[in-house]
């Protein structure tokens, strides 16, 4: 969320878990979310305890009255530093024959 991504600094916040909203200025189509956290061997403790590990991502409409999810994936710290989760359209055929995709 910051340019400057040297070991530690951070995004700290209390407890296990905390909420990141990043608001976009225009309409977007994604298609992956990549998180990127500091690898064990250029951490300052030499350990990534404070990895994200359960994520999930959620689409605002543009009222910012409805939330839509989009994805739920786990980072893992025993893989690479970066890594990309891609998203899936996801159709729903009820009532209007309404699509919701990942915008």
């Amino acid at each position: 969320l910051q340019p400057h991504v040297s070991p530690g600094n951070c995004w700290p916040f209390p407890g296990h878990q905390g909420p990141v909203v990043i608001r976009l200025p225009a309409r977007v189509h994604l298609t992956a979310v990549t998180v990127q956290h500091i690898s064990k061997e250029v951490s300052l403790s030499g350990t990534v305890t404070s990895a994200p590990r359960d994520i999930a991502v959620f689409g605002v409409d543009a009222d910012g009255e409805e939330e839509t999810l989009l994805v739920t994936f786990m980072y893992d710290v025993a893989k690479e530093a970066i890594q990309t989760f891609p998203l899936k359209v996801r159709c729903t055929h009820g009532v209007g024959r309404r699509c919701q995709r990942a915008k």
